[in-house]
């Protein structure tokens, strides 16, 4: 029998005052950590190629997001991009994990039924939802710095009237439509916490 300080054979790192069965029950918690993880994966990537390290031995593959940045103008969707996805693809992603923790691990209400399927629109759709307007958000940003730059500078010398008509008009609805993807699966989350709150 494990005992709850975590030095039984199944206990071995329990947090201290919880049983083995409250911890196993929290499913969900574990799969939006895991969720949140992939997401700080994706946003190191993402870092990585912003900051562009390889610039300091003097690679330069590809026109810098970092000059984007500094550009202004439609760029500026690269790095609002990139600031939503931080905070609610990865910051957002970890605390959710932390409220089914809190119902399944601590009040001990295991997620069933309708719940369950609740919890699972609430991981795909809000994971998929922000993941893709923000990367498809970056990507338009990236699009509109580089194409808005001077061709002395190595960019196409767009005006905004034609950043917007090639570009960014291209991505608007898209980002829309996943924006509302993200809405629904947090709605469904939160009506999950509902049902499993009332729950006896």
């Amino acid at each position: 029998m494990d005992r709850a300080d975590g030095s039984g054979a199944e206990g071995q790192g329990l947090v201290v005052g919880m049983t083995a069965t409250q911890l196993k029950a929290g499913v969900w918690f574990g799969r939006f950590l895991w969720a949140a993880v992939i997401q700080g994966a994706i946003a190191a990537i993402a870092t990585l190629l912003i900051a562009e390290p390889l610039t300091y031995f003097n690679i330069n593959w590809y026109y810098s997001p970092a000059k984007v940045i500094a550009s202004g103008g439609g760029g500026t969707w690269l790095f609002t991009g990139y600031i939503c996805f931080l905070v609610v693809g990865v910051v957002a992603v970890a605390v959710t994990a932390l409220f089914y923790f809190y119902f399944e691990g601590v009040l001990g209400k295991v997620y069933t039924g309708l719940r369950s399927y609740l919890a699972w629109g609430h991981l795909i759709l809000m994971n998929v939802g922000v993941t893709g307007a923000m990367a498809l958000m970056m990507y338009g940003g990236y699009l509109a710095g580089w194409s808005g730059a001077a061709v002395s500078a190595g960019g196409l010398g767009y005006t905004d009237y034609q950043i917007h008509v090639h570009y960014l008009s291209h991505f608007e609805n898209p980002i829309g439509g996943l924006i509302v993807l993200a809405v629904i699966g947090a709605a469904m989350g939160g009506l999950g916490y509902l049902l499993d709150y009332t729950k006896k």
